[in-house]
Formats: C-alpha cells, structure tokens, sequence
C-alpha cells in the first residue's frame, strides 16, 4: 500500500464534530492533514442511510473512514459498500469507550480480545482496495498496558495491519463517562514511545492530550511516525491547522484564517441553495480565530444569528467585520 504522508499529522474522529463540514473546513487549513470520518458502524453501512453517512467532497482528501464493529463478515461488507466511496485509509475503532459502542462488542473493549481484531481486520483487507488502520488505546480497565499493548499490536498487526494510531490512555468501561475517558486517565507517551522502538516495522502514531504543533513536532523528533490531534485541531483551527503545512510537512506558509473562510464561501452557498443552514457548517468554524481581537464577536454573532430562519453570508460578514476591524 501506498505510504500516506499525510498521517504525520490528522484530525481524529469525532463523534458529532468531524462531519463532512468540519473536513471540508479542515481542509482550507490545510492541505496535507490526514482528516477522518466521525465512526460509522458496519452496521449502519450496511442497512443505514448510505449516502448520508458515508458521502463527501473531492476536496476532502486525503480522509480516512472509520468503522465500528466486531463481525468480521459485516465488517468486510461495510468495506466493500464503501469502496465505491473512495476513501483513502479505512479505519477500525479500537477505542471508543460509549457505552453504546460496549454493548456492540466493539469500540475500546475489543482491546480485551485480539484475536477477535485480527480476524476482522483480516476480513477487512481481503476486501479493501486500500490499507486498513487501527485506532486503540493502551488497555482497558484493569489490564496492564504494559502487557496489553504490545499483545495487541502483535496480534494484529500479524492478520496484516501495518498503522495504528495509540490513544495513550487507558480507557475505563466501568465507571468513567466516555467525556472522562478522554481526559481523567493519565496519558502514557512514553509506552507509545517505547512501542515504537519494539515494533519499528509499524507506523505508529500518538494520540490524547496533544495540545499544539510544538508538541505534536516533539513527538514525531522523539520518533513517532505521526501525530493525531483530536480537541485541539478542533477548537483551535486557527493556531493548529493553519500553520501545519508549513511546521510539520515543510511545504508552504501557513493559512491565513481571513483566506480560509473566503474559501468557505462558495461552499456556504451550495449547502444553503441545497437547503441546508448556516450552523451547520459554522458551528464547526466557531474557534478558528481563537486568541484575536474580536474573536469573541466572531463566535456571537454566529451563534446567535446563524440559528435564524434564512441566515445568509451576511451573518458570516457581519461575524467578520470586528476581527478585519481589529486586524486594520
């Protein structure tokens, strides 16, 4: 399969935040970035709404599908259904901690069962036109990441898998919230590190905690192939993003925020001739000028008249016009 540079640095899947809106916006940011879907399930694909759930724009690539599930015949069929969709990479969820995602069987409890992933994962790549990843954490509950991981990633990585991306935290299915899981247990980079110098045939990228392009450059100078950035890359576009082409790809300057939302203009548009609204593309823009003068305004505005029947581009003027008279 071919070597995606692009996964030096990604925007991780976010339930109800990565949606084909917030990928496209991602991408006037940058252009390099290995963006990702928020997780559909097997199922879902297989007997869902297929168009809704698994189109997007040209302009997305490079962008990862990920899957949930733990039937390796249904995960197969979801693959080839979304063959035809032409992603880049496709993606097993080895750490989502819902408890919706428990009761599947799949998401971060499949860390207990190893031999269970590798069978899929199996399934998967008999199928799949392109490579299939894995995303997981370093255990659950009460394994021993220190066993764990290197179990998992063995085992997998047997049934052909050559990337993973490592949540370097525990997941706890009994007693944390899937919002506390993501930021209560402690982070481990340095067994994520240690992985990597065990298991250096893998192309191994981190992920949790990472909070700026400064951190993300120590990781990949420490030795990790890639770095996936999931709240930060979110919430802070503008300081994330937007220089990343020219931090960690070293092609280009970096984005200017003014430009970027210029680009989304004519995209604005289709959505609302299509019968769209306005939130639902902005909502995903509402941090992209975090840390300016007039980015307070900049949120506001569209907060409180993107929601407005027939809001137009002129709520994204009005939202604009305190940042360019800031920035004048």
């Amino acid at each position: 399969m071919t070597e995606h540079p692009s996964s030096r640095l990604s925007v991780a899947p976010m339930m109800d935040w990565t949606d084909r809106h917030c990928r496209f916006f991602h991408r006037q940011l940058s252009r390099h970035a290995l963006l990702y879907t928020e997780m559909v399930t097997a199922q879902a694909v297989i007997h869902g709404p297929r168009a809704r759930l698994l189109d997007f724009d040209a302009a997305e690539h490079p962008v990862a599908l990920q899957l949930g599930g733990s039937e390796p015949a249904m995960l197969a069929e979801a693959v080839r259904i979304a063959a035809d969709w032409g992603y880049d990479q496709i993606d097993l969820n080895c750490g989502c901690p819902s408890d919706r995602v428990q009761s599947g069987c799949f998401g971060a409890v499949l860390m207990t069962r190893p031999e269970l992933v590798a069978e899929c994962v199996a399934a998967m790549i008999a199928v799949a036109p392109v490579e299939v990843t894995v995303k997981c954490r370093i255990g659950v509950d009460e394994q021993d990441p220190e066993q764990a991981l290197p179990r998992f990633l063995e085992t997998v990585s047997a049934a052909g898998v050559r990337r993973f991306t490592i949540h370097a935290r525990k997941a706890w299915l009994q007693g944390l919230s899937p919002h506390e899981n993501r930021t209560v247990p402690p982070l481990d980079y340095d067994l994520a590190l240690r992985m990597k110098r065990d298991f250096p045939h893998l192309h191994l990228s981190i992920n949790g905690g990472i909070a700026d392009l400064d951190q993300a450059q120590a990781m990949l100078d420490a030795g990790m192939d890639g770095v996936m950035l999931g709240r930060a890359a979110y919430h802070d576009p503008g300081t994330t993003l937007a220089p990343a082409d020219a931090r960690i790809f070293g092609e280009g300057s970096p984005r200017d925020p003014f430009d970027a939302v210029e680009a989304m203009r004519p995209y604005i548009a289709r959505h609302l001739q299509a019968g769209g609204r306005l939130p639902q593309v902005t909502r995903h823009m509402l941090g992209l000028f975090h840390g300016r003068p007039g980015a307070r305004q900049w949120r506001r505005i569209l907060s409180e008249r993107g929601p407005v029947a027939g809001a137009g581009l002129e709520v994204l003027d009005a939202a604009l016009e305190p940042l360019r008279q800031q920035a004048a």
